[in-house]
């Protein structure tokens, strides 16, 4: 890289460090100030936070690599970002309303204990072996083809980026939580659109614009069977990965569980000063996560458009044919696409934006990962002797306890961040199928936990062990499915018959949807025969429950302009599916 693009990562980093320190200066050492800010988030900081945090390694490797190996299939999950509008206008009232810390404390509102502790590990152990695992390893891959070093003094460039990117995370995450998270999120977001953006307008004219874009896009994606060419997102019922209602049902499924259920995900709106603050910043991600389409996966499509246009002659630039192991390899497009395509000073801005996706990526996972296991798991176990109980009947924790809380959560991020490390080396074997591994675990993680929180939510009639039985069925049934996926792609002549048909050969997003429809089924015919909640119990975290008064605050805290954009969110999705149908 030239001396401009090692300045402006100086200047990036200057920033970063300049934030984490003003958060360390005026932040208390209580624990609702370091996981959820003080709970005075700002709508911007909350939309900007569930933006950054969102991208990570998925859309880096994963989107811009299914854009350049199967075209625009994967958008279906990109644009169920309109899902952020039923955390918004849905979830948010009954969360804030029950003032929890996490999502398992507020399952054990609505239903009852085992319901928490089965959520919070199933949380925990997926966000160290998928979330901060992947993003690791792919913070490895992206920095060593971005610089070009194999090797550095005698070691692989793979562990020195990768290591180095969850120390430096870590720190920050440590020093300033989730105060820290969100106003570097707000630096962090703009910088990763100016250098998405940047890629995506230099890509188009080297290709001569957005039609030969979908002239060169418009064949048959390489997988076997594929019904469809690369420009359309509506794929035959009849393909094997993406059938058209398949990745409907399964994208809503997964994008359900993901943006109203994950902890994730729902600790930045939880962080927000008030129910109205919540909402906007909920609206706002909503509106920022309509941009990874044109920000990741066409420039995929992009790298694939010139590597085809090399290959059958229509171009012959120096860019085109740098882009051949796009071919083979769609994991590479958007390294090479840095790496190739930017000219000084803006590859730089680029790189500010990867890094600005991965640790802002790791920097929300760590510190969700620490809040669970600090209020889920240690608070639970030893509460505090001594809570401060206010004149409204609120407990808090007393000012001994808050700090005591902040160091089991710093020493807990410190943890996670070691067992990721550990598990590097298992995904850098199974590198070379990264996102399906993502795919196959969040399809089968998804319905129980968000046919627990529908039920939970939409029938006060659903009981404590109705959602209990919902969250381990999913669990059981996921982990059959995996099991199968493992044996039927390890072990030569494993028996077939009907389990194997079940559990393997059917799609698995028509699976997806099967299984949320198992698990509410469940939850639904124990909750027949097992004794619901007091209704006291529960009031204000069901619909039916809530109070007039609660009610009337829900609406004064929107307005006809809340109304208005998501009026506008959904209006753009649905004209993104029918110009790409």
């Amino acid at each position: 890289m030239a001396l401009l693009d090692w300045i402006v990562i100086g200047l990036f980093a200057a920033a970063m460090i300049w934030i984490v320190v003003s958060v360390m200066r005026k932040q208390k050492d209580n624990s609702s100030d370091y996981f959820l800010s003080g709970r005075d988030a700002t709508w911007i900081a909350i939309g900007t936070s569930i933006f950054a945090s969102n991208i990570g390694s998925e859309h880096l490797i994963g989107l811009a690599g299914s854009g350049a190996s199967s075209g625009m299939a994967m958008a279906h999950w990109e644009i169920q970002g309109w899902m952020i509008l039923i955390l918004a206008w849905v979830f948010v009232p009954f969360y804030e309303r029950s003032m929890v810390l996490t999502m398992p404390e507020f399952l054990e509102k609505r239903f009852n204990k085992q319901s928490r502790t089965i959520l919070t590990y199933i949380s925990l152990i997926s966000y160290v072996l998928t979330k901060v695992a992947v993003t690791v390893y792919a913070g490895g891959v992206v920095f060593q083809q971005v610089f070009g070093i194999e090797e550095l003094w005698g070691i692989d460039f793979f562990w020195i980026a990768a290591i180095g990117l969850v120390i430096l995370t870590a720190i920050y995450t440590i020093l300033g939580g989730m105060e820290s998270v969100l106003k570097t999120s707000v630096l962090q977001t703009p910088i990763l659109l100016v250098g998405s953006v940047v890629i995506l307008v230099l890509g188009l004219k080297e290709l001569g614009g957005w039609n030969n874009l979908m002239t060169l896009c418009d064949v048959t994606p390489a997988y076997e069977g594929a019904q469809g060419t690369m420009i359309h997102l509506m794929r035959g019922n009849s393909d094997p990965q993406y059938p058209w209602l398949g990745a409907l049902i399964g994208s809503a499924v997964i994008g359900f569980w993901y943006w109203c259920t994950d902890q994730f995900i729902v600790q930045r709106v939880l962080s927000g000063k008030n129910e109205g603050e919540a909402r906007r910043g909920a609206i706002f991600g909503a509106y920022l996560k309509l941009l990874p389409v044109f920000l990741f996966l066409i420039p995929g499509m992009i790298a694939f458009a010139l590597a085809k246009g090399a290959e059958t002659g229509v171009l012959n630039s120096d860019l085109a044919h740098a882009m051949a192991p796009v071919l083979n390899n769609g994991d590479v497009a958007f390294p090479l696409l840095v790496a190739k395509l930017l000219p000084a000073g803006f590859k730089g801005v680029v790189v500010c934006g990867i890094l600005a996706a991965l640790m802002s990526s790791l920097a929300s996972l760590f510190n969700s990962s620490a809040m669970l296991y600090t209020i889920d798991v240690y608070k639970v176990k030893h509460p505090d002797p001594n809570p401060v109980i206010a004149e409204d009947g609120r407990v808090t924790d007393s000012e001994e306890y808050g700090k005591k809380l902040v160091k089991i959560g710093q020493i807990a991020t410190v943890i996670i961040v070691a067992l990721g490390i550990l598990w590097i080396p298992v995904m850098k074997s199974i590198g070379d199928v990264l996102y399906l591994y993502l795919q196959d675990v969040q399809s089968v993680l998804a319905p129980g936990i968000a046919a627990a929180f529908l039920m939970g939510i939409c029938w006060k009639r659903a009981t404590p062990k109705g959602g209990q039985w919902a969250l381990i069925s999913g669990l059981v049934i996921g982990i059959i499915r995996l099991g199968a996926k493992i044996l039927y792609t390890s072990v030569e002549g494993a028996p077939a018959g009907w389990f194997k048909a079940v559990f393997y050969d059917f799609n698995w997003l028509y699976f997806c949807g099967c299984m949320l429809v198992f698990c509410l089924l469940v939850c639904f015919f124990v909750s027949l025969f097992t004794q619901p909640k007091a209704e006291s119990e529960i009031k204000g975290l069901v619909f039916g429950t809530s109070t007039p008064e609660q009610k009337e605050a829900t609406k004064r805290s929107w307005n006809k302009w809340d109304v208005i954009h998501t009026v506008i969110i959904l209006g753009i999705t649905v004209a993104f599916y029918i110009y790409f149908w």
